[in-house]
């Protein structure tokens, strides 16, 4: 094992030590996550935002919407679930890839919505475009879910990210640059509460230096083999 593989192994098992120990896990992710699953991100080296800045053509994505399919990331999440660690997952993804996965909608804040999904104007409930409406069950127009820039984020969406960070004692970062607020702003209120901070992210944070813990690995090497170390830490063996 070389000096860097052994760093690696260092890190992810000191990563397991934390999910196992931690009474409150809340996990946030962004585009990075989807990456592997053939999806661009935004502030990549040739992410979305990256190539508009340089006057670059958008790349062709390398599947349809309908034929993206959850990675390991993903389904290593799902696995916090299930064995009753995730406390509450934040994204910023529009993808539907957490859904899909398996993540239970009562524990997934969508922060930019949903691409499989219409919102209510009046109460904000979510309905799947699949279903053809366009009036909500409270008799409100039903519209697109996803937030364009500028428009407001969901209001309940947003205030159980806030109040479920308060809470957390460990607070995951996964695949975001953590520089498109008001979502930015949500690690710092789970530092503010005296959560420790990881972060699994290729290209650099403005919280890097706040971290207890900094993976700049590509996720799929990183949460997987964590979630094997803390099945084993929880006494499952494969």
């Amino acid at each position: 094992m070389t000096t860097t593989d052994k760093d690696l192994d260092q890190r992810i098992q000191t990563l397991a030590q934390w999910l196992y120990e931690s009474k409150y896990l809340v996990v946030f992710t962004g585009a990075g996550i989807s990456t592997e699953s053939g999806l661009p991100d935004f502030r990549g080296p040739d992410g979305l935002w990256t190539r508009r800045d340089k006057g670059l053509p958008l790349k062709p994505m390398q599947v349809s919407w309908e034929d993206v399919q959850p990675n390991a990331g993903h389904l290593a999440i799902v696995e916090l679930q299930n064995l009753g660690k995730l406390k509450f997952l934040i994204s910023q993804n529009v993808d539907n890839l957490h859904l899909k996965s398996g993540i239970r909608a009562e524990l997934l804040a969508e922060l930019h919505g949903n691409i499989t999904k219409l919102r209510c104007r009046r109460c904000g409930a979510t309905v799947n475009r699949s279903e053809g409406l366009t009036r909500c069950k409270c008799g409100g127009e039903l519209t697109k879910s996803v937030v364009d820039f500028g428009e407001p984020l969901p209001e309940k969406d947003l205030r159980l990210s806030f109040e479920h960070s308060r809470k957390s004692d460990l607070f995951v970062v996964v695949g975001s640059s953590l520089v498109v607020t008001p979502a930015a702003d949500i690690p710092r209120e789970a530092l503010l509460s005296g959560a420790k901070l990881v972060i699994i992210n290729q290209g650099q944070t403005p919280f890097d230096h706040l971290a207890s813990l900094r993976f700049h690995e590509r996720i799929g090497e990183v949460l997987p083999r964590a979630v094997k170390r803390l099945k084993r830490l929880m006494g499952f063996f494969e």
